[in-house]
């Protein structure tokens, strides 16, 4: 290791990040080869077996089915081999219209992912939140970093569909609410984009969310849109209006940069007009309550039946499939 190694921190954990997930690959790919030997040794003992070794057939068929399993879920790592699926990612979640209700359900999305991120051993940071003042959120963005962040979350995108008995209904009448995530790769610092000054419009305000009574006394949050496209991003986290500033930067460069992959652009300049993140009318995958529990992704038709477990961030599932289905893409 060179001795200037740690010199660069950010660059340095960056490095050391990476190679832990290799290793984890590596011993994923071991463990997967000895189970394979394992499994033969108990095969060949059967064929030699003048005995009933039905118990030994069902062990033999335990095994096959879980080796497959972890097969499958190293396949789909390696198939994340998009231009930014290593990177880190921000994920922003919005309420829809319906008030309380929807504020409610956009908490609870923010919730799931904060989960799901924790089980996989990922960082999440709140770079800008926007409370309700009766209950919930408004919206939220998370920066979340680990290996592949954004090639696992970048299926999340679209719009997120809740179904319940509101708590909130003093009639106890079922009620359909709507939240949007959007998933944006976290782009490294060599990453080479021009944007004109002039298309940027730069505003500050007093930060609402989290960070105690700093960011609640001083115009600290930024928010800055790009004019041509209508793209805009925000941080009030950071407790200086400069770190806003930066943090709101690589947002929306990071937002820019994807759609102009999307619209096959070659610069930044050429997408015009108002861009739209997510059609409301969309919908990915709907989390139903009442009159049964059942989380579906319209996309894959995968299912779950246990909502309070999809809820408490039990989403691997969903993102597996979507890999699955979109890996020859």
């Amino acid at each position: 290791m060179s001795p200037n190694f740690w010199d660069n921190s950010d660059k340095a954990q960056t490095v050391m990040a990476d190679l832990s997930d290799k290793k984890e690959d590596l011993k994923a790919y071991t463990d997967i080869e000895d189970a394979i030997k394992d499994n033969k040794d108990l095969i060949d003992l059967v064929e030699l077996s003048d005995e009933d070794e039905s118990k030994t057939l069902e062990e033999v068929d335990s095994n096959l089915k879980q080796i497959k399993k972890s097969l499958a879920s190293l396949k789909l790592k390696t198939q994340l081999n998009g231009e930014y699926d290593k990177n880190n990612a921000y994920l922003s979640i919005n309420a829809g219209a319906g008030g309380l209700e929807a504020t409610d359900w956009a908490d609870m999305l923010f919730r799931m992912y904060t989960r799901y991120c924790e089980k996989r051993g990922f960082k999440v940071e709140v770079k800008d939140l926007n409370n309700e003042e009766a209950g919930g959120i408004k919206s939220v963005t998370l920066h979340v970093k680990g290996p592949y962040a954004y090639g696992y979350l970048k299926g999340e995108k679209g719009v997120h569909r809740l179904v319940r008995i509101s708590p909130f209904d003093s009639q106890s009448r079922r009620h359909t609410s709507f939240s949007s995530v959007d998933v944006f790769p976290e782009l490294d610092e060599d990453t080479s984009i021009e944007i004109d000054p002039s298309d940027l419009r730069i505003d500050t305000y007093r930060a609402s969310g989290a960070g105690g009574q700093h960011v609640n006394k001083t115009d600290s949050a930024v928010r800055i849109t790009h004019i041509p496209t209508g793209v805009v991003a925000t941080s009030q986290a950071e407790r200086s209006q400069m770190q806003n500033r930066e943090t709101a930067m690589n947002l929306l460069i990071s937002k820019l940069i994807q759609i102009k992959e999307e619209e096959k652009k070659e610069k930044i300049e050429d997408i015009q007009g108002s861009y739209s993140q997510i059609a409301w009318g969309s919908q990915i995958r709907s989390y139903v309550f009442q009159p049964y529990t059942m989380v579906k992704d319209h996309r894959t038709n995968y299912e779950m039946g246990n909502v309070e477990a999809v809820m408490d961030g039990d989403i691997q599932g969903f993102i597996d499939a979507y890999l699955a289905q979109n890996q020859n893409k």
